[in-house]
């Protein structure tokens, strides 16, 4: 453990993309999904208020909701589309490029939330959520595609895991800049839901300091010069022949290959326990209860009796919870490996769940069980900051070649937003409907995907691509389940044949 992190430390440049990425990065969309809750009276007053102006109509309490719900979602709606998009343009214009101008979209929607109060306009709040969407969804599919490739192979799981730590810290200052002492206030909210403009545009202006992936520069532009000198900036004078080498491998093995589609990496055979891991994954982590968890959390506290106006600084807690696991886990990733914290998470968050249902079901008969249920609410968000939280995100970028890399991230994170805006309109009736016994219905998905895990997913910490693909192979074809030592020359030869001639 302190060895990685002695490692690191001989790595500034990479401890300052770390920053830079992760700042302008997943931290965007961890604010924008818990920076709405706090202004939401203000904003419902705005819609009502642009509407007795504009109109001399004083809206019913069911359309200001019906608006404010689609104010709501429609940021998963734009996170879909700039995951959709974010493949083919990583692929034309390179990494950097795409994170640069994707800031653009942010500093608009910022704008257009800091005017909205005096425009009185909520559909400039929609307009704004929506283009926070699309930064978002870009994001999410560059930051760890550009930081696992700029990131040595030995470190490479634990600058991975920046991406939740930085994810968690966006959620964690979106609540805390919320509170009334701050900017959660009638007069400064516009501020509050402008913030992403100023993060957006640090990343702009640090963001050029940095080179381009050395990954996207040999294997798809093919030019060695420029990724031996990005590696020289990234790693300084550090022996990097050793990851040139396994790189050129790779680049071998997909000499002629161009970047792959979402429909090819689905139809391609040979990837076709990569691409089961990524939907299950990517499907887990937002299915295994983690956003009922918080929900859930406000009538906790309330039944543990923190007064009304104390329950957004008690809230803080669990943002704190899940920030303070999630550097945890930076730091233990490298022994520990993404498998063993992804299983132990699953199965950790399944049996909690269970736990949860009959403590939340017992608190209205027993008084000292809401502090019981307090501390289960803690553990499931400590289970899913230390495991799924910290190793799905990174996934496709590194079970995957450099030519289904794209297609990989676009699938997963297709797949995230959508269970994000499924949940946001299918919780509500859940909830209705099944009580707290609605924690039952994500123990299926937190055992499915902790199973999955354990007997179907090589570990991938140390190896390449090329070796874990190898791995897959060697684990799912008959009379070798026996055989789970490094990948063989013959393995990897086999990878390389096939992909040459797809």
């Amino acid at each position: 453990m302190t060895q990685h992190l002695t490692l690191l430390l001989d790595y500034p440049v990479v401890i300052a993309a770390i920053i830079i990425c992760g700042v302008g990065g997943t931290f965007q969309y961890g604010f924008c999904v818990s920076v709405m809750t706090s202004p939401s009276a203000f904003i419902k007053e705005l819609v009502n208020k642009t509407c007795v102006d504009r109109y001399s109509v004083s809206l019913e309490p069911w359309h200001v909701s019906l608006i404010w719900s689609c104010t709501v979602s429609i940021f998963c709606i734009g996170g879909l589309f700039g995951s959709l998009v974010a493949g083919s343009l990583t692929s034309k214009i390179g990494r950097k490029k795409c994170l640069l101008l994707n800031n653009f979209v942010a500093i608009f929607g910022a704008v257009l939330m800091l005017l909205s109060q005096s425009a009185m306009s909520f559909e400039m709040i929609m307009v704004g959520r929506f283009l926070y969407g699309i930064n978002s969804g870009v994001g999410l599919s560059l930051h760890p595609m550009y930081l696992t490739e700029c990131a040595p192979k030995r470190l490479r799981g634990m600058v991975g895991v920046t991406v939740a730590t930085f994810m968690s810290l966006g959620k964690f200052c979106g609540q805390l800049l919320g509170i009334s002492e701050l900017l959660g206030t009638e007069k400064e909210w516009p501020w509050l839901l402008g913030f992403n403009g100023f993060t957006a545009l640090f990343q702009l202006l640090t963001l050029p300091l940095l080179p381009e992936s050395p990954s996207f520069l040999l294997l798809v532009r093919g030019d060695r010069q420029a990724s031996e000198k990005a590696l020289k900036r990234l790693w300084g004078d550090k022996d990097s022949n050793r990851e040139v080498e396994e790189m050129l491998e790779e680049k071998a093995a997909l000499q002629s290959v161009r970047s792959h589609s979402v429909l090819e990496l689905i139809q391609n055979r040979t990837f076709r326990w990569q691409l089961l891991t990524i939907i299950v994954a990517f499907s887990a982590v937002q299915l295994c209860g983690i956003n009922t968890v918080y929900f859930y959390s406000f009538d906790v506290l309330r039944a543990a009796g923190i007064p009304e106006q104390k329950l957004a600084y008690a809230v803080l807690g669990t943002g704190l919870c899940e920030l303070f696991t999630s550097v945890a886990s930076f730091v233990i990733i490298e022994s520990v490996g993404k498998k063993v914290l992804m299983f132990r998470g699953y199965m950790g968050m399944s049996a909690t769940h269970v736990l949860l249902t009959v403590a939340v079901y017992l608190q209205s008969h027993i008084s000292w069980m809401s502090y019981c249920s307090l501390v289960l609410i803690f553990l499931v968000i400590f289970f899913f900051a230390s495991g799924p939280a910290a190793s799905t995100v990174s996934l496709p970028g590194e079970i995957l070649t450099q030519s289904f890399k794209s297609a990989g991230y676009t699938l997963g994170c297709t797949i995230n937003w959508t269970g994000l805006f499924v949940l946001g309109m299918l919780f509500p009736i859940l909830v209705e409907k099944l009580g707290n016994f609605c924690f039952l219905i994500f123990v299926v998905f937190c055992l499915t995907c902790g199973i999955h895990v354990r007997f179907n997913v090589p570990d991938t910490k140390n190896r390449t691509a090329l070796e874990i693909a190898a791995e897959f192979k060697r684990m799912h074809c008959k009379g070798a389940a026996s055989q789970r030592k490094k990948p063989t020359e013959e393995d990897l030869s086999g990878i390389k044949t096939y992909q040459t001639k797809f």
